[in-house]
Formats: C-alpha cells, sequence, structure tokens
C-alpha cells in the first residue's frame, strides 16, 4: 500500500485533483467529508460541539449552522483550536479504519486540508500539494463558491501560507492552468504513484494522530 497526502490552499483546487485520482484508481480518503460526518445530528461530534460553543451554531434543523461556527471560529485561533480538538480525533479515528480496509497493493490517498498546519507529512509515504496563486484562490472563492471577498481572505490567512506547504511536498501540481493540462499532469502524477506503489514493501506507516481536516469546511 502506498499513502498519498493530498493538500492545498482553500481554493487551489485539491477536490478536482482528489477525482481525477481516483479516476485513476486510487482509493480516496476524504477528511473534510468524514468531518461533516462526525457531526451529523445524534453524534457525540455534534454534541461535544454544542457543548463547546452553545446552541447557536445549529440550524434550525438541529444540524450544525457551518457557516455561523466558522464565523466564530475563523475569528479567535483559541476557539478554532479548541474545535479541532473535538473533531479531529474522531476523523483521524475514522480515516484509520477506511484505510485498513482498503487493498494491500493500493493507492490510497487522503486528502487533508490541513496537512501542512498540523505537521502531517511524516504520517504518508508521498505528500502531494496541489498549488494555486492567492489570486486564483480568492477568485474562486468568491466566483464560484459565493464566499464574501472578507470571508474568502480570512479563511486563506487562517491556512498555512503557499511557501510552507510547498516546503512539505514530494510532488506539487500546479493548478493555475486549464483543465485539460491539470488532466495532463494528474495523469503524470498518477504513473509515478503507480510505479511508488509496486516498488513499496513492508507495513504501512502508522497514522495514529490528528487528521488534518477543515473542521467547518
Amino acid at each position: 500500500m502506498l499513502t498519498v497526502g493530498l493538500t492545498g490552499g482553500i481554493g487551489a483546487g485539491k477536490s478536482e485533483v482528489s477525482r481525477l485520482l481516483v479516476r485513476h484508481g486510487a482509493v480516496l480518503i476524504d477528511a473534510d467529508r468524514i468531518a461533516r460526518e462526525v457531526v451529523e445530528p445524534g453524534t457525540p461530534g455534534l454534541a461535544a460541539v454544542v457543548d463547546a460553543f452553545g446552541t447557536d451554531v445549529l440550524a434550525a434543523d438541529g444540524s450544525l449552522d457551518r457557516p455561523r461556527l466558522g464565523s466564530v471560529v475563523f475569528a479567535d485561533p483559541d476557539k478554532l483550536a479548541l474545535l479541532n480538538s473535538i473533531v479531529h480525533p474522531l476523523v483521524g479515528a475514522r480515516s484509520r479504519e477506511l484505510e485498513r480496509a482498503a487493498a494491500e497493493d493500493a493507492v490510497v490517498v487522503h486528502d487533508v486540508p490541513l496537512l501542512t498546519e498540523n505537521g502531517l507529512a511524516p504520517l504518508y509515504d508521498v505528500v502531494i500539494v496541489v498549488d494555486a496563486s492567492p489570486t486564483t484562490q480568492l477568485d474562486r472563492l468568491v466566483r464560484l463558491r459565493g464566499m464574501t471577498e472578507e470571508d474568502a481572505r480570512a479563511r486563506m490567512a487562517a491556512q498555512a501560507t503557499r511557501e510552507q506547504r510547498r516546503e512539505i511536498a514530494d510532488i506539487v501540481i500546479d493548478n493555475d492552468v486549464p483543465l485539460d493540462a491539470l488532466k495532463r499532469r494528474v495523469a503524470e502524477v498518477w504513473d509515478d504513484l503507480a510505479r511508488r506503489a509496486r516498488q513499496t514493501r513492508g507495513a504501512p506507516k502508522d497514522t495514529e494522530g490528528d487528521d488534518g481536516a477543515d473542521s467547518t469546511g
């Protein structure tokens, strides 16, 4: 098994890269998707979030109001750390469960938004960073996700810098390019990952610890 940590700044296009890798045959473990699952209504995770932040972070139907929670934690690093301390262990446990279920010869891609911020690079055989300029990120967040420019800039500022992400990368995928060019680059990267997987021997790395999900994503 080859374990891959896939990360990138918000709006860099990491989700598109993960979709392309899945088409090539990767097993995807999406930390953000799991982060949503562990705080669904009726879960211990949601109960813990409400205990920490109050019922104001709930929507009318009893689900987590993510935009409201995001506006609270992104303005206060201590509150963001508190949220992460609740959600990340739950996501980490579920991620490890899914990895253990994958085939021995699989390329397992962990889509981890906060991989850099949480120092998780050593947990993976290969770290891939999807890179885009801050201008591109801001445009995508405002134009495609409907964020205000203020909210988009705040979320970008809460993450690692572009330089910090590139420092921990084994492979960088430039996503300031048209989709066709991105597809060609991902195909090249997949060939490299498949080759590494064939060469991999021994037990997979220990993935105990934090998960790097974006708890408000």
